[in-house]
């Protein structure tokens, strides 16, 4: 199959450039586009009004309401946008529009040029179930499956007990994860459909599935390409995305140490083959499951820039954004495939705002305090004080390493990362950390199943640091209470009379007692454990200290009773309790209040008033940062009231249901 494109020697020649996007991939065009003299324009939702994107932009457009069907997925808005700002082309990003063949289609129809792909291009590749039909016409191995149009559930169960569990529910037209579930045996599989469809249609406005056989423990592969319109096409090595949580990649890295010389020679010739065959033009990237025979399996393909794109930028050289822009206006790539080089290994990590520890539960909130190693390549839109919504995808910074040796990048990255400073909404910075330094990550032997085997030990905490960090935090509440900035040293009256300090460290309750028995030393005793800090020197946001004769640095920053502390790669929230009441009984769920546990869009509604429900019986189903997240009841009783309706949006730990306990029988 062929697609109408551009006739080869065509100039299609743009001076400004709008970005269809948000976040750090918008700021990313901006910075290439700039390099390149164009113009940009960015648009925004009333929630990024202030967002970095908007301020660094030439020019500006508000596009809508916070939510993305009602901003970031309003084709004829950014089009209108175009029109207002005098931009020419479009850029999508990733996510959003970026493979929707009607906006495609919609800014070709409007004059303007659309940096990716042609409209028949996404329809075919970027829909899953139409790739596979292509790839398979074009002898690429693909897995085992059905794509049928027949999407009726007893025609997909049928389907499914054929192909044999476990197997892979996938949205045809979705990406990133989403709409995707692996269903262990055939009891599980209608519930899991209704989950994946009902989070197709929110994500991409399309419940269609397909099936797949799921292969044990592989490696995802994916292969970068590049084709333009005079029939020219390479590849630039693959990156090994495997460690992933909920289908959603959390480390990537160039090379994969799976792959060597002749398998990624044997895969991008596959890759390079098939963009040909269809006469591809853009970037694009093709994604395969490796098995531990060496096979590999064609999954789909992503016709547009990849989140992970700059790993592979580190080990070529390119400029991968340059290369579309110029490619959109017609130009022919710049190098052949002979003249590829690849150097040395990247590795990039996503930070997240999410709480490993609650099944990666989104998160959103201000940022008190965000600083950056300057010593990696950092991809980020943030900035301290900045607002992260609870609409949007929870990826908040990208971190990425190059070293000469994969140990290397991996030690940097490590390091690095240990490094960076995120207060005030929590990220899933550690557990990061304890992938980097897992023995089976540093051997190189990463499969997709490595996060769900390994995660007691991912989540495992550092008790040695926490006992440590928490004593600092004792002397910071003693010495800044009753103070907006750092107290001068010296200013406090030696006592050896301990003064008692109540706090919450990470949510749990923790009763400290801190003594001054000479000049510039605490002592603190916490947990029948003490600890002698001296050496104290604060500032503004660091502090510097010599807790039991190791000098060591932290990062701190105190509004109210919470102080936010950054220690040996930890980011620890502490409530100073010491003058607070005890907390009041029932507040943990015992009362029978269901809390909504983030922000987030009530997406379904799973029981009414007066029905009779379990303890754990699903309730209510938010959606926040595009992940469905199922609210269960916290007890046994009869549903007294639901606060909540449907498409409405709530807060954090607003009360959203009721639930009358049942009483105890008599004995």
């Amino acid at each position: 199959m062929t697609h109408d494109t551009i006739p080869a020697g065509t100039a299609t020649p743009f001076h400004k450039i709008l970005i269809a996007n948000r976040g750090e991939i918008a700021l990313r065009v901006i910075r290439s586009a700039r390099a390149m003299g164009y113009r940009t324009v960015a648009v925004h939702s009333t929630a990024d009004a202030d967002a970095r994107h908007v301020q660094e932009a030439d020019q500006a457009v508000c596009i809508g309401e916070p939510l993305p069907a009602q901003s970031y997925l309003r084709i004829e808005a950014i089009i209108e946008a175009a029109r207002l700002s005098g931009a020419d082309a479009v850029h999508p990003g990733y996510g959003f529009l970026a493979e929707n063949e009607d906006f495609a289609q919609a800014c070709k129809d409007a004059g303007l040029v659309f940096i990716g792909p042609s409209a028949e291009a996404i329809v075919s590749m970027g829909n899953k179930a139409g790739a596979k039909t292509l790839m398979q016409a074009a002898g690429v191995p693909c897995i085992p499956g059905y794509q049928g149009e027949d999407q009726g559930e007893e025609r997909l169960a049928r389907e499914a007990a054929r192909i044999g569990f476990p197997v892979m529910i996938k949205a045809t037209a979705g990406g990133g994860g989403r709409g995707m579930r692996l269903v262990p045996s055939a009891a599980e599989f209608a519930e899991l459909l209704r989950s994946a469809r009902s989070e197709a249609q929110s994500a991409f406005g399309d419940p269609e599935v397909i099936l797949e056989r799921a292969i044990v423990e592989p490696r995802h592969i994916e292969i970068q390409i590049f084709a333009d319109r005079h029939g020219n096409a390479i590849h630039l090595g693959e990156r090994d995305c495997s460690v992933q949580r909920r289908h959603q990649k959390l480390i990537e890295e160039a090379p994969s140490p799976a792959v060597d010389a002749a398998l990624r020679e044997r895969m991008g010739a596959t890759a390079v083959a098939a963009v040909k065959a269809i006469r591809y033009e853009g970037a694009g990237t093709l994604e395969f499951l490796l098995d531990r025979e060496g096979n590999f399996y064609f999954m789909e393909m992503n016709t547009r820039l990849q989140v992970e794109h700059p790993v592979t930028e580190a080990v070529t050289g390119l400029d991968l954004v340059e290369l579309q822009l110029r490619v959109a206006a017609g130009e022919a790539l710049p190098l052949t495939q002979a003249q590829v080089r690849f150097e040395g290994h990247a590795i990039e990590v996503r930070l997240c705002a999410e709480d490993a520890d609650q099944n990666f539960m989104p998160q959103s909130g201000t940022v008190a305090l965000w600083k950056m190693p300057t010593r990696l390549r950092i991809e980020d839109a943030l900035c301290s004080g900045a607002e992260i919504p609870p609409y949007y995808d929870s990826m908040i910074a990208k971190l990425i390493s190059h070293g000469r040796t994969r140990d290397e990048a991996r030690r940097k990255l490590a390091a690095g990362l240990e490094d960076a400073v995120a207060l005030g909404v929590t990220t899933n910075q550690a557990f990061l950390r304890s992938c980097l330094a897992h023995p089976v990550f540093a051997a190189g032997g990463a499969t997709t199943a490595f996060i769900g085997q390994h995660q007691a030990e991912l989540l495992a905490s550092d008790d040695a640091a926490r006992a440590r960090a928490a004593a600092l935090a004792a002397v910071l509440l003693y010495e800044t209470t009753g103070a907006r900035g750092p107290r001068a040293a010296g200013r406090r009256l030696l006592h050896n009379l301990p003064i008692s300090l109540r706090f919450e460290l990470g949510g749990k309750a923790q009763a400290a007692s801190v003594t001054l028995p000479r000049q510039g030393r605490f002592e603190v005793a916490l947990d029948e454990r003490r600890f002698a800090i001296e050496g104290l020197v604060l500032g503004e946001d660091s502090v510097r200290f010599v807790c039991d004769g190791l000098q060591e640095h932290a990062t701190w920053f105190r509004d109210g009773a919470t102080l936010l502390l950054q220690y040996r790669g930890l980011a620890l929230r502490i409530e100073d309790k010491t003058r607070a009441a005890s907390a009041r009984q029932g507040d943990s769920g015992g009362d029978g209040k269901l809390r909504a546990s983030m922000n987030g869009r009530v997406v379904a509604v799973l029981a009414a008033v007066g029905d009779t429900v379990a303890a754990g019986q699903p309730i209510v189903t938010l959606e926040a940062m595009k992940m469905e997240h199922v609210h269960t009841a916290p007890v046994a009783g009869r549903l007294s009231a639901l606060h909540v309706s449907m498409g409405e949006q709530v807060g954090a730990s607003r009360v959203v249901a009721e639930i009358e306990v049942a009483e105890a029988a008599p004995a």
